[in-house]
């Protein structure tokens, strides 16, 4: 064979299982192309996911089959690489190289899972990974050459490293959002988009280091699990691995720093943030770090309420994400920015910028990566079984699994009887999770939004046939009835053609109106 001609080395009849394969590896593993290319894959010994069970602990029923025909096709094709010292084609090796990266993958699932665990368990993940040194020799089993042209970084660092943060990935999206109905699983998939983008092989080649510029938003009614996102996200970022300590080069759990702007005095919200050098302000007795300095650059930072901030923080928080540099309160000189922003909101931020409350570029400096969270309602109306699902995960936290199911049979049961299934849930998750408390310790829920909303929809009713309310009070009893069900100014008002000032003023009246009744 003449030296610089490149060979096939994939087998004929093995070709469409190795492309499957390849593709696969970069597959978001929670839209339905996952599930048709597993089937592609294994054929009659795909096994369709037991969505009886509603068991999302486990990702995949075929995991196990799936490893091992992809490791046999790896060690398969390793063979021929080796008789053709490596001259192949690009898109053939190309293609090896994924089929060998999942077939890796596959056999280290377990052993990051427990390095995963045990990191919770410690409280820190500052530890070596001693099962690099098994995966270094399997990764030089496989890679010995490389074809005449250029790739991208696939040393076995960070090869391992990739591996990680997929794992990661994979535990905290199960970990943190919860159900088995569609519109969960939806989120799942734009969550894993946030993480790895849509191109995940693009992902792998030139951003992994890159995605700490972009900044994601997070919007949603209160209570549907904002937070719980922005985690998923921001403990799953790339960390690089020194494969001379055996040690990842950030400890991921201390990673995420969540910011509550609503919580926060003006001054020290900026102390918080920026940090301050010594008599800055009164009370300024030394100089301190803010979070802005501290967040590492595997870091990331999620402003919750992000809406609640004043203009002139917008302007400083702009500059931030512009330049990359900040100053602490009291000082001229600038320092660097390398870690990731988030924001969150409970409002539309979109909404609230074209009302003037936001400012619009920094606006456009938050929108480059959205992620809308779900209301309870939403789910439960998709698919109704989801309340089942959602009640035994929040019993078995509290409750340990032995108790779960039986308290999970009695909390449906009186949700179904009392509340029904039309229950607008106006605290989403957060509400379902004390009303399961409620029913475990009284035997009950009786929120008191419930027994506002019960007497006004019969109100309403009433007064529909006999005109026993004047105009005033119904519109008042009218517009905080879809309020109740919406828990969003702004969306009251499109739904009923109102402006959102007008709204408030008319949800404000009904709760003065109560409160007086009480």
């Amino acid at each position: 064979m003449p030296g610089n001609m490149s060979a096939s080395f994939l087998s004929v009849s093995d070709r469409g299982t190795l492309e499957a394969l390849s593709r696969i590896t970069y597959c978001n593993p929670f839209l339905r192309e996952r599930q048709e290319l597993e089937k592609e894959i294994l054929g009659g010994d795909y096994r369709n996911p037991d969505t009886s069970s509603r068991d999302l602990r486990s990702f995949s029923t075929n995991l196990d089959r799936l490893h091992e025909v992809a490791l046999h096709h790896a060690e398969k094709a390793r063979i021929s690489f080796y008789q053709v010292q490596g001259r192949v084609a690009p898109a053939e090796f190309h293609i090896y190289q994924d089929v060998v990266l999942f077939a890796l993958f596959s056999s280290n699932r377990e052993p990051f899972l427990e390095f995963i665990r045990k990191a919770y368990t410690r409280g820190s993940a500052d530890r070596a990974c001693s099962f690099y040194k098994e995966f270094e020799v399997e990764h030089a089993r496989y890679f010995p050459l490389r074809p005449n042209a250029p790739e991208p970084d696939y040393e076995a660092p960070h090869i391992f490293a990739m591996f990680f943060q997929i794992r990661r990935a994979f535990h905290h999206i199960f970990e943190f959002i919860i159900g088995a109905s569609p519109g969960a699983n939806r989120l799942r998939a734009r969550v894993w988009q946030s993480i790895f983008t849509h191109d995940m092989a693009r992902y792998q080649r030139v951003l992994y280091d890159r995605m700490g510029d972009i900044v994601t938003s997070i919007t949603g009614p209160s209570g549907s699990g904002k937070e719980l996102v922005a985690r998923a996200i921001g403990l799953s970022r790339f960390v690089p691995f020194d494969p001379d300590r055996l040690h990842f080069k950030e400890d991921f759990l201390n990673s995420f720093i969540p910011v509550n702007l609503s919580a926060l005095t003006e001054t020290l919200l900026e102390s918080e943030l920026f940090g301050h050098r010594k008599g800055s302000f009164t009370g300024a007795l030394q100089d301190r770090k803010g979070y802005l300095e501290t967040c590492g650059e595997f870091g990331t930072i999620l402003l919750d309420e992000i809406t609640e901030t004043r203009p002139d923080i917008q302007v400083k928080l702009l500059r931030v994400l512009q330049t990359s540099q900040f100053q602490r309160l009291g000082d001229t000189r600038s320092l660097p920015f390398r870690g990731k922003f988030m924001a969150a909101s409970n409002c539309d931020l979109a909404e609230e910028m074209r009302e003037g409350r936001f400012r619009e570029d920094f606006y456009y400096r938050l929108c480059a990566d959205r992620v809308v969270t779900l209301a309870l309602r939403e789910i439960l109306q998709e698919d109704p079984d989801e309340l089942h699902n959602l009640v035994l995960y929040i019993a078995g936290k509290f409750a340990g699994a032995d108790e779960a199911v039986g308290i999970t049979d009695e909390a449906c049961q009186w949700i179904r009887g009392n509340l029904g299934l039309q229950y607008a849930w106006p605290g989403n998750f957060r509400e379902l999770e004390q009303c399961v408390r409620n029913i475990m310790v009284h035997g009950e829920y009786l929120p008191e939004n419930t027994q506002a909303a019960m007497p006004r929809d019969k109100l309403l009713s009433s007064a529909l046939g006999v005109g026993s309310l004047t105009a005033e009070h119904f519109l008042r009893e009218y517009i905080s009835s879809v309020y109740e069900t919406t828990q969003n100014y702004n969306e009251t008002a499109r739904l009923l053609e109102l402006d959102r000032r007008t709204v408030k003023k008319y949800v404000d009246l009904a709760d003065d109106q109560a409160d007086s009744a009480s």
